[in-house]
């Protein structure tokens, strides 16, 4: 599967940006889907996941810097991720990647925030947040 990530951009404090990931060769996965992020000088960290449970539903999972600004959906086609950001802060500004898993299986929750739980990564979408 191949992801692209979309919709970084240059804004200002306060402001509001939408992250798209698609997903080609196949649906995401029906275990998780997630978005990190990466800052300069920093390592990749985790920003927020979608992990899937039995009849089509899921659970989302927030780190605790972006709850309640950011909100993660997906299309039900499960080809689109997003990334809805809102009241978007200087920290914010990161390169952003989206990720999906090989599995169908839902992850532990233990696992959900941790890099090596997904397989597929996009190429990145740089969001530069100014005060």
């Amino acid at each position: 599967v191949q992801l692209q990530a979309s919709g970084g951009g240059l804004v200002q404090a306060g402001d509001s940006l939408r992250l798209s990931c698609a997903a080609s060769g196949r649906t995401f996965s029906s275990g998780a889907m997630g978005w990190f992020r990466q800052a300069p000088g920093k390592e990749r960290e985790f920003v927020s996941a979608i992990n899937h449970s039995g009849g089509g539903g899921g659970t989302t999972h927030y780190s605790d810097s972006v709850k309640g600004r950011f909100t993660i959906s997906r299309d039900s086609a499960k080809t689109t991720m997003y990334l809805q950001m809102n009241s978007l802060k200087p920290e914010d500004t990161a390169i952003y990647y989206c990720a999906t898993r090989r599995s169908p299986n839902r992850l532990v929750l233990s696992a959900i925030r941790s890099i090596s739980s997904y397989d597929y990564w996009g190429q990145g979408t740089l969001v530069t947040v100014s005060s």
